[in-house]
């Protein structure tokens, strides 16, 4: 893992990155674009990027060293290399969606205002206006219309008598929209950048804290005005409010209903982004609640989509539907209990984890390696469990999970005892809870399982099964408590234990409950 980190910390370079990201067709869109240019297919940029696209790890001595520029001229120059390569993607058909044709419309009228075209530059915003009205670019609708109202006042069409008041009230009406997207943006912004920094709700005070700050910052609204745009924010503002208290049936109510607001082609090929999202906290949704057969057949939807070329591919959704469909792949094999059919999925996720390193935040990638220790424990792979496990507990930048970290250690400990491990399994524990006397908010499902797991290495062989009995009596009480329930939504401590007590596999046992899972 340090070796990864300093890898990212070398190619973190803002131009590197982006040209590492290009395509072989943007690529060959920069050659054309710079040799339209004339003169330029030899300029020092161009060098430059031509240098750059074939060094492995950016390192500005190697760069300095080529001849290509000198120290003094490098920030300029990728500046200048930074601002031609964004130039090329705009004009690049591939990036020609509705939001950039619509400010093109715009900016191609804003000209012919400026030229004193006055009627050319209404005919094309009038035509802008209705693509964003159109598409649910409501922000951009308003700028045409401010732009509109300039116009009006030096030119006067008496084509419409009431053209003024028309303009005067359609901007209003934008206006009061986009007021209310915006509140209701920030809101969920700010449950989700909570839920990030504190987690779940712990107690009744967080309760409390939680739905007066929701509640306080909830716009007035008339539901029957809201659009599209603004009804995905207020259902994502409920959803992080239903995650942050952990009431994941309001949560997957929520999750539906955005899914649901994305009821034609025009609007999952206009807001990709959120399309692939809102898929994402449906199935998120139906994992939590244990809703199998539900999360099935959104799987298999997702899948049929992705297959089908219904949803834009760039390299934004690209890399969004490798980690929404490979970590709902994981969780199906985690509710079916069919852990060894999902080994195969291994290779396939740390092949794209490499082929997006420059992209991927680090926290997706050990979220990623987590769910792969948990399935090879599923599979009673205990040392490729702890493998992927170290991975995660030599992270040295997770500051924002906490939890992951947690139960990273507390499977690790597992995993070592059921290896038989007893040299390494003391200090393992020593090293978890040093850990654990770290994090101010430690659940009571931690500390008994890390008391009565320590305990065990002073039970007699004959005794185990009965202590074991002890550790689920234990812990079931806290399986549907309201705020130490989210300790199983990491770790199925439980099947484990009865995993132990019944001699059974624990792929055997989650399989068992699974086929109470069909509704």
């Amino acid at each position: 893992m340090s070796k990864i980190i300093t890898s990212a910390n070398q190619q973190n370079d803002a131009l590197f990155v982006l040209i590492k990201s290009l395509t072989k067709s943007e690529k060959r869109q920069f050659n054309l674009y710079v040799g339209r240019l004339g003169g330029n297919i030899d300029a020092k940029f161009f060098s430059l990027f031509k240098f750059l696209e074939k060094l492995k790890i950016y390192d500005e001595k190697v760069i300095i060293g080529s001849g290509i520029v000198s120290k003094q001229q490098l920030s300029n120059l990728k500046a200048h290399l930074y601002k031609q390569i964004l130039i090329s993607l705009r004009l690049n058909p591939a990036h020609k969606n509705v939001r950039i044709q619509i400010r093109e419309q715009l900016d191609f009228a804003t000209v012919l205002y400026q030229k004193g075209l006055y009627k050319q530059s209404l005919k094309l915003l009038e035509k802008a206006k209705n693509m964003a009205l159109d598409h649910e670019e409501k922000n951009v609708a308003y700028e045409i219309v401010e732009l509109e109202k300039v116009i009006e006042t030096q030119y006067i069409t008496r084509s419409i008598s009431n053209r003024a008041d028309q303009l005067s009230i359609q901007a209003k009406e934008l206006s009061q929209q986009n007021v209310i997207a915006s509140k209701l943006s920030n809101l969920s912004l700010q449950l989700y950048s909570h839920l990030l920094q504190n987690g779940y709700v712990k107690n009744e005070k967080e309760v409390q804290f939680v739905e007066t700050y929701f509640n306080d910052r909830m716009p007035k609204y008339d539901y029957q005005t809201l659009g599209f745009r603004e009804k995905l924010w207020l259902y994502k503002a409920h959803l992080w409010h239903s995650f942050l208290i952990q009431d994941f049936l309001l949560s997957y109510k929520y999750a539906k209903k955005c899914v649901y607001l994305f009821d034609n082609s025009k609007l999952i090929h206009s807001h990709p982004v959120f399309y692939l999202k809102s898929k994402n906290y449906l199935l998120e949704a139906s994992f939590l609640v244990k809703k199998l057969s539900t999360f099935k057949e959104e799987l298999v939807g997702f899948e049929t989509e992705i297959e089908n070329k219904e949803i834009p591919l760039n390299t934004n959704t690209e890399l969004l539907i490798f980690l929404y469909l490979y970590s709902n792949k994981l969780h199906l094999h985690f509710l079916e209990g069919t852990f060894e059919k999902g080994e195969y999925l291994v290779a396939i996720i740390n092949a794209k984890i490499e082929k997006y390193r420059n992209r991927l935040d680090n926290h997706y990638v050990v979220l990623l390696y987590y769910k792969i220790a948990c399935l090879y424990f599923g599979m009673g792979k205990n040392r490729e469990c702890i493998a992927y496990l170290q991975k995660i507990i030599k992270s040295k930048n997770l500051s924002s999970a906490e939890d992951l970290q947690c139960f990273a250690r507390i499977l690790n400990l597992i995993a070592h005892y059921e290896c038989g491990l007893d040299y390494d399994l003391e200090r393992q524990f020593v090293d978890t809870y040093k850990f654990l006397l770290k994090m101010e908010n430690l659940q009571e499902v931690q500390k008994v399982f890390l008391t009565s797991i320590r305990d065990l290495s002073d039970v007699f062989p004959h005794e185990i099964k009965n202590e074991f009995k002890k550790i689920h009596t234990k812990l079931k009480t806290f399986e549907n408590h309201p705020y130490e329930k989210r300790a199983f939504l990491y770790l199925d401590i439980l099947s484990w234990l009865e995993s132990k007590i019944e001699n059974k596999p624990i792929a055997l046992i989650i399989k068992e409950k699974a086929k109470l899972l069909t509704k």
